[in-house]
């Protein structure tokens, strides 16, 4: 099976040596976005409701330069900084993906890459 790279420069650019997003067969995986203003490539102000929303659109432009939407998203992981923030990541994202929602993973971690407060990773199914 080959995989094939998926960028977007809608989305931040990839602070390390990975790719935005694999394609492999019918699946793409999204590496995981934490909130950076593509335009600026700093984290945005405004909290963890800020931030989750800022992480939820780097995904959604990811998704879109795979061919993807959420509606194809079958498996997602949180990480947050406090186990604290669940409840108001859980209202964001919730009001984001709408449809049937993905399987999910949350957990806490010690620390995000430039101090950002949540971080979600995807794996969607194109079926097309």
């Amino acid at each position: 099976m080959s995989k094939t790279a998926i960028t977007s420069d809608r989305a931040p650019r990839a602070i390390g040596p990975y790719s935005q997003a694999v394609r492999a067969g019918d699946l793409v995986f999204c590496s995981g976005q934490i909130p950076i203003d593509p335009a600026t490539g700093e984290l945005v102000g405004g909290g963890i409701e800020a931030q989750t929303a800022q992480v939820i659109k780097n995904l959604t432009e990811v998704l879109s330069a795979a061919g993807a939407g959420w509606d194809d998203v079958v498996k997602t992981t949180i990480y947050l900084t406090n186990l604290a923030d669940f409840a108001v990541v859980n209202q964001v994202y919730g009001a984001a993906i709408g449809g049937a929602p993905p399987a999910r993973a949350t957990v806490q971690v010690a620390a995000l890459p430039k101090g950002a407060a949540v971080e979600i990773e995807a794996v969607a199914h194109l079926s097309r």
